[in-house]
């Protein structure tokens, strides 16, 4: 069993202001709240609940919590851990997502049927490689290159089990809304003061502007290089779209307006079926424009807020609703160039909603409102690398460059999203038709 192979220095840049294994150090209480964090949501969940795969895009959540685990045992201990053992060998094939450069991997679509290992197993899985991530980054036998390495690695998978957070709360949402008695995640509602959004746009005057990122602390092989972009002067709408314009745009006749759709959206409309966003439902079973709609969320069936983000829109649907309110969804340019302004804060992870709400906050002078959470918010991109893009070398390069092709930019994080998991550059993709995670839209508008 040979090691994946690893870029011989740091391709995801953790930081270079402290020696090699003073950033291990920094990285130790990091890596055990994010491994603690992810234990959290799975607290009060069956096994049965665990075991579940309720489509080929979703995986089970015991899955998740394996994969993330796996990460760290095949790219940490593997090359970096003194006569390393596997937890179990069949796992490193089992647990694989995609890494054709690790080798063998079992069919996503029947996640679902691996009733073997249980979750004990699987908690044991965890608890065992994270007591030998922990002796590995407190050890001084590591030589400085090697530290400098492994210190890339551990931020990298930090993040990645972050990423798995949210997938493993959008995946579970799916799971349950299949389940007839829709039971609820979480019951009730945490108190959280709400504050009015404001309606209207920003306007910026455009030119060229930063994009991505050159600079030293981490961000993932997407967001770089750094580069200059030209914009048109343009606006961007001060909140994401709302429920009350979904449904005003349901009931003007949005979803049989061939019009307003993008050629693929409506064939997938007419297709699909599609009449309203992912999980709404007419509460009173009546007429669509007399109805009052409900919504299914991880605390079970509540009514539609008007003023609430829409959420579980596709990117056809997002452009669709764009066009018939007069405006256009922002490319990610412009939503970075005033994003990276904003600060990363608002209805997240954190938080404990788990729903897309009203915002928390007023906004703040001369910035939109919902930049960070709630929903991530489609753009018109395509998922492309930047000038000068260089995926990472060996398997480990895997992570993002061979899914740049039909994928569209999203950005913000939701209200599933770790804080310290985002930044203005950060750059999140998904196919165009994709409707179960918490993605919704802003608009924009030229004013050229």
């Amino acid at each position: 069993m040979s090691n994946p192979a690893l870029p011989s220095r740091p391709a995801f840049a953790p930081g270079q202001a402290a020696p090699a294994h003073a950033a291990l150090e920094r990285l130790l209480p990091q890596f055990h709240r994010t491994r603690a964090q992810t234990l959290a949501l799975v607290d009060g969940l069956s096994d049965e609940d665990c075991a579940l795969q309720s489509m080929p895009d979703a995986s089970p959540a015991k899955w998740h919590l394996a994969h993330v685990t796996w990460f760290f045992e095949v790219f940490a201990l593997e090359r970096f851990e003194p006569a390393f053992r596997p937890f179990h060998p069949s796992f490193r094939m089992l647990f694989n997502s995609y890494y054709n450069g690790v080798g063998d991997r079992h069919l996503r679509a029947e996640r679902g049927l691996v009733s073997r290992p249980g979750l004990a197993t699987v908690r044991a899985y965890r608890a065992d490689v994270e007591a030998r991530i922990d002796a590995l980054l407190r050890s001084a036998a590591l030589e400085a290159a090697d530290a400098a390495v492994l210190a890339e690695v551990i931020e990298l998978g930090i993040h990645h089990e972050q990423q798995h957070q949210e997938l493993l709360l959008t995946d579970l949402k799916h799971l349950f809304s299949r389940n007839p008695l829709l039971p609820a995640f979480r019951e009730g509602w945490p108190p959280v003061p709400v504050a009015a959004a404001a309606a209207g746009w920003l306007g910026c005057e455009g030119g060229l502007v930063s994009s991505g990122t050159s600079e030293e602390g981490f961000a993932f092989d997407n967001e770089r290089p750094g580069h200059r972009t030209f914009l048109e002067p343009f606006e961007l709408a001060l909140r994401p779209v709302s429920c009350g314009e979904v449904i005003a745009f349901i009931e003007d006749g949005g979803y049989r307006r061939p019009d307003l759709w993008l050629s693929a959206g409506w064939d997938i409309v007419q297709a699909r079926g599609w009449q309203a966003p992912f999980y709404w439902q007419q509460a009173d079973g009546g007429d669509i424009q007399a109805s009052r709609w409900q919504t299914f969320t991880l605390r079970g069936v509540v009514d539609v807020s008007p003023d609430a983000p829409a959420a579980h829109l596709s990117l056809y649907e997002a452009d669709a609703i764009a066009r018939w309110l007069g405006a256009r969804l922002p490319t990610e340019s412009e939503w970075e160039h005033v994003a990276r302004r904003a600060p990363v804060e608002g209805n997240l992870l954190e938080t404990g909603l788990f729903h897309p709400a009203e915002p928390l906050a007023a906004a703040r002078p001369g910035l939109p409102g919902q930049l960070f959470g709630d929903v991530w918010e489609w753009t018109q991109s395509a998922y492309l690398p930047y000038p000068g893009y260089r995926t990472a070398p060996g398997t480990i390069g895997e992570y993002n460059g061979k899914f740049m092709s039909q994928q569209m930019v999203l950005r913000g994080g939701s209200c599933a999203t770790p804080r310290s998991h985002l930044r203005a550059t950060y750059r999140n993709f998904f196919p165009p038709d994709a409707r179960w995670q918490f993605s919704g839209a802003r608009l924009a508008r030229g004013t050229a």
